[in-house]
């Protein structure tokens, strides 16, 4: 994982931003930096921020940390001698520089001087234009960013081209082989999250589970001792932890450090994306007065099953101890606790319709779920923290 692009939407029906100016870029640089936090929005990764010209030239651009951050200039910025001169500055401060929508005959051009990152739209470019601009601009040593990729496949012919940065939702999409068999490792793992799961599980019978994976009490034990959770007195045992921290918190982490001993061959940021998930959809059930609140946040841990088991979904969850509640919702049951993934899932995509939608019948505020998705954005950064 490299960094994240801020983008902004105007409306809720927008697919892409047709407005430009000062107004666009104000708005994302107060949202990210005020509203939410930049390093939260990104996890620590680079921030990549839309540029209009007159922001640009405004010289707003400073106040922002350059280590975090990458200037983007869009596609279209007249360049003149003004700019010119405001690049120049800004790369004199130490801030690196992306060049958006590169193509051939680009105003652009002029700028390469300046730019460490050029990005390339890979979907709607043809493959010979595409690869001769790959070729002049790594000539030039710029480091090249495929957009719009949206399959393995257009992820591995832009690899072949030479980009090793890459841009869409490719990840969360991989080409998915009904006739592969689940390696008994990855079987094991993923029952054990879902055994965590129990609506029943008691402190014997979680410290009974945990302990018998070797690995796994490692992870629990270190993740519980990190900063992330506070505690002024280190951890030796899982009893110990679960009378200080309760089922509920060990538990969650436990299936999260399964999870990820499943995804180790996987693009981290899937990972990302379905602790996100689960926090929001937690956080939305306990907003909602549901007792089973831990099963949301199963429910959200596991709807990127069939990316990361690399299998159809119905048959990642076939063999897999998950209560019917969190199988049936992840199979497409329309009850709540569908209604909350929905809701989670069109939000992280931008659709704002569908999210409004899909949280309507739950009786919650529509400002609830953008709340629980910035809180939740908090969750990656601790499992960082503890890994």
């Amino acid at each position: 994982m490299f960094g994240y692009e801020l983008l902004y939407r105007h409306r809720a029906t927008d697919e892409s931003c047709d407005r430009r100016g000062s107004l666009i870029s104000a708005e994302v640089l107060t949202q990210a930096i005020l509203g939410i936090g930049l390093d939260t929005l990104t996890n620590g990764h680079r921030a990549f921020l839309n540029f209009a010209q007159d922001v640009l030239l405004s010289g707003v651009g400073t106040v922002l940390p350059p280590a975090l951050t990458v200037i983007e200039v869009l596609e279209g910025t007249a360049v003149d001698e003004r700019v010119v001169t405001a690049c120049r500055q800004l790369q004199d401060a130490g801030y690196a520089m992306a060049l958006d929508d590169f193509a051939e005959a680009s105003p652009a051009e002029g700028l390469l001087r300046f730019a460490t990152f050029a990005k390339i739209d890979v979907l709607n470019t043809p493959p010979a234009v595409v690869a001769r601009l790959a070729r002049r601009l790594a000539a030039r040593g710029i480091q090249l960013i495929a957009e719009n990729v949206e399959t393995e496949e257009a992820a591995a012919n832009a690899a072949a081209m030479g980009f090793r940065l890459f841009q869409g939702f490719h990840f969360c999409r991989p080409t998915t082989i009904a006739g592969t068999a689940m390696a008994p490792a990855k079987v094991a793992q993923v029952r054990l999250a879902g055994a965590l799961a129990a609506r029943d599980l008691t402190i014997d019978r979680i410290e009974d589970i945990v302990s018998r994976d070797v690995a796994l009490t490692y992870r629990v034990l270190r993740c519980v001792n990190s900063a992330a959770f506070g505690q002024t007195k280190e951890i030796h045992s899982i009893r110990q932890a679960l009378v200080l921290l309760g089922v509920d918190h060990i538990r969650k982490w436990a299936m999260v450090w399964s999870l990820a001993a499943v995804n180790a061959s996987n693009p981290p940021e899937l990972l990302t994306v379905a602790l996100v998930r689960a926090r929001t959809c937690e956080l939305l059930a306990e907003q909602a007065g549901n007792a089973h609140a831990p099963e949301y946040f199963l429910l959200g841990l596991c709807s990127l099953l069939d990316a990361i088991l690399r299998q159809p979904l119905e048959r990642a969850v076939a063999d897999i101890p998950l209560s019917d509640f969190v199988r049936e919702a992840l199979l497409g049951d329309q009850r709540p606790a569908r209604s909350i993934l929905d809701a989670v899932v069109a939000y992280e995509r931008g659709e704002w319709d569908a999210a409004i939608a899909a949280i309507a019948p739950l009786g919650l505020p529509v400002p609830a779920l953008p709340r629980a998705y910035a809180e939740a954005l908090e969750w990656p950064r601790a499992f960082a923290a503890a890994a």
